[in-house]
């Protein structure tokens, strides 16, 4: 496959430690609900289904025909349920990443699955729009979908709050990644308004990003972060195409989150 196809392969990161989902305990869930979550297993917290149930389905209908899902070698009932299932529609494969040391490390745990290929990166606890799904695969070159501050908040479940714990992007006039800045502060939002993006980790890459994920240094929470990894990326050349998002995104990071994705998720039909 050469730079410029449409590609057709997802990488999503379902290894992340949970701790925030497991925090909270005093929020009210339904049995099998809490069960999972006190797991810290995000992506498999049910809303009928398994909540990577609703990713994938998405993925399948934006045209991925194949995604590899990064877990812990302790996460066998994530394997044991899709290989029990046998998914018609996308083709489901595993890596391993050995301890939950952030975001980077988990892409890097997928490097095998891309095969030399261009490849999407997502998160397993976010539900994407169609079309962003479809405008990353058609994308023709490493980038990134990035949302509007403001639509985030309008159209997802993300407080004001929490959209500003993101990373936000400066982009050049040819539409270009120049930086990613991890929570800003007043005088740099301010800066940005009007233009401010905020990153949900929804990403296009080539192989690049796999060096660039080796040389990332430890955050200050003892993570290979990926926002990291994509600075160190531009630093050495490497080139990321933004496209500008206006809807909204379904976050399921804390245990507080379920029952307004609940809400989101009664509606929406699986096929896999």
């Amino acid at each position: 496959m050469s730079r410029g196809d449409a590609i057709d392969r997802a990488v999503i990161s379902a290894r992340g430690a949970g701790s925030r989902m497991r925090a909270d305990a005093d929020v009210r869930l339904d049995p099998a609900q809490s069960a999972v979550a006190d797991t810290g297993v995000k992506a498999m917290i049910p809303f009928g289904r398994p909540f990577l149930d609703f990713v994938l389905s998405g993925l399948a209908d934006a045209g991925f025909a194949q995604a590899c899902i990064v877990i812990g070698p302790e996460h066998g009932l994530v394997r044991d349920y899709y290989e029990r299932m046998r998914p018609r529609r996308i083709q489901i494969d595993f890596a391993i990443q050995a301890k939950p040391l952030g975001t980077a490390d988990a892409v890097l745990a997928a490097e095998g699955f891309a095969s030399g290929g261009e490849f999407i990166a997502i998160n397993s606890d976010n539900l994407y729009p169609s079309e962003v799904l479809v405008a990353l695969r058609a994308m023709g070159e490493p980038g990134a979908v990035m949302f509007d501050e403001g639509s985030l908040i309008e159209h997802g479940n993300i407080s004001r709050e929490r959209v500003r714990s993101f990373a936000y992007a400066k982009v050049d006039a040819a539409g270009f990644l120049i930086e990613l800045i991890e929570k800003p502060d007043e005088r740099t939002l301010a800066a940005m308004r009007g233009f401010a993006l905020v990153s949900m980790n929804c990403w296009r890459f080539s192989q690049e990003i796999f060096e660039a994920c080796r040389r990332v240094p430890l955050s200050s929470r003892g993570e290979y972060e990926l926002p990291a990894a994509v600075r160190e990326a531009v630093k050495g050349g490497a080139r990321f195409k933004i496209v500008r998002s206006t809807a909204g995104v379904v976050d399921l990071s804390r245990r507080s989150d379920i029952a307004a994705v609940g809400e989101r998720l009664k509606n929406l039909q699986v096929s896999l």
